[in-house]
């Protein structure tokens, strides 16, 4: 089909739909034409010529066409009855002059297509039934004659046609109205996505600044302390320091590196941390004297077993998820975190894990320490004090995998307290990525 812009009718047509009345003008001209066409130039007109009471009712009935969408209703009551007027007065002996139903014909399309379908059908069926039988009835004999049958079928189709294009324009309404819904939401999902991703790199940021930062802490306080007395650990002191500054670096720059836009060859590519690693973590616990021992186990018959110490453990365990991995660990690196700064010097942290067939087990349970700063309820492996986001921050990522954390006091009279978390290797880890790897 030859578009507008190729037959250079793009402009006309932008113009008329800017000013409907214009159109509707030049629409009734043009129906004045034809009706005068029809009648004038017709096979029997020289015998029987219509008179002037005809032309000036068809001219009414074609003028009022231009009002059609601004009064409807109004316009095709009028056409009606300036049809059926037209029609019999017409009455010469000649044949009918039905041409002028071509002004209803267009009136009641109008009506047709802007109207709700069951009202509309009823106006049509009204109004075909009405103009036909006052035609037949009051017109020129025979009331079979083929123009009286013309009258009722144009005047049908010209309902069925404003009918079918109301149905097409809802269509057309429902569609874009379908695609600005589904815009909409796909909006709200970017931002929801969005929102999530700015929390996971909150909790990473969290978790790398509270480990390293409170590790830095501790040795520059040792080193402060024995910097004249023992100048040699104090400079070991400062050289872990230094490790821990270095290693919160390097974790930032892989967290924030995320932010970057997408295929950037910058972008970090090394793997989130896991369990493979947790002997680095012990190890960094070890050298500012908090004493962690790791225990673990795996009931799957094809590898079950048991390991005592942070380097086994990931033999044990068997590969694991990539969320599910990073969770165990940043989880077990919080509660350690919290243990060291809450339970004060010489505090010993007991890590237990269970892989089964369908989750991982972890338990943290610390003895209390002797540090006057714990909290008397809270603090320790917990964070329960409500201070800070470590307890929230564990909780979420245990969530998001489906699982549960807990934190409290050791059953019993125990000092210390306990972490525990359960994560399902398989429940929604399929939704879940780590951070740092795109699918």
């Amino acid at each position: 089909m030859t578009s507008l812009a190729a037959t250079g009718l793009a402009r006309p047509h932008r113009w008329l739909r800017a000013h409907p009345l214009a159109a509707d003008t030049l629409l009734a001209v043009l129906v004045l034409g034809l009706v005068l066409v029809g009648v004038y130039l017709g096979p029997r007109t020289a015998a029987h010529p219509p008179g002037l009471v005809f032309a000036l009712l068809a001219t009414a009935a074609c003028a009022s066409l231009a009002l059609r969408r601004r009064a409807p209703r109004a316009v095709l009551a009028l056409t009606a009855a300036l049809t059926v007027v037209a029609t019999i007065t017409a009455h010469d002996g000649g044949p009918p002059r039905t041409q002028v139903a071509t002004a209803t014909a267009v009136a009641l399309y109008t009506v047709a297509a802007r109207t709700e379908r069951p009202t509309a059908w009823r106006i049509v069926a009204v109004t075909v039934a009405v103009v036909t039988a006052a035609v037949m009835l009051f017109g020129p004999p025979p009331w079979y004659a083929q123009e009286n049958v013309g009258l009722f079928a144009w005047t049908g189709m010209a309902g069925a046609a404003g009918d079918a294009v109301r149905s097409r324009r809802a269509f057309v309404a429902a569609i874009e109205e379908r695609a600005v819904r589904a815009e909409r939401t796909r909006e709200e999902e970017a931002r929801r996505r969005v929102a999530e991703e700015r929390l996971r790199i909150a909790r990473e940021l969290h978790d790398v600044v509270a480990h390293h930062i409170a590790l830095v802490n501790v040795q520059a306080g040792v080193a402060s302390h024995i910097m004249d007395s023992r100048p040699e650990q104090a400079k070991q002191a400062l050289a872990h320091v230094r490790e821990a500054g270095r290693s919160a670096l390097e974790e930032l720059r892989a967290t924030v590196g995320l932010l970057r836009q997408y295929g950037d060859p910058e972008a970090p590519t090394e793997p989130a941390p896991g369990l493979g690693v947790l002997d680095q973590l012990v190890d960094g616990f070890a050298r500012v004297g908090l004493r962690v021992e790791v225990a673990a186990a795996s009931t799957l018959p094809e590898g079950s077993g048991t390991a005592t110490g942070a380097a086994g453990a990931a033999a044990v365990l068997g590969p694991l998820p990539g969320a599910v991995d990073l969770t165990a660990y940043r989880v077990l690196q919080e509660a350690l975190t919290n243990v060291h700064k809450h339970a004060g010097s010489g505090a010993r942290a007991e890590v237990a894990l269970l892989r089964s067939a369908d989750s991982l087990h972890l338990t943290v349970l610390d003895d209390g320490g002797d540090g006057p700063g714990r909290a008397p309820e809270g603090g320790a492996a917990g964070d329960a004090s409500g201070g800070g986001h470590g307890l929230i921050g564990m909780r979420e990522r245990a969530t998001a995998l489906g699982g549960v954390c807990e934190a409290g006091p050791r059953d019993g009279d125990a000092p210390g307290f306990r972490v525990r978390a359960v994560l399902p290797l398989q429940a929604r880890t399929g939704d879940v990525r780590p951070l740092g790897f795109d699918a």
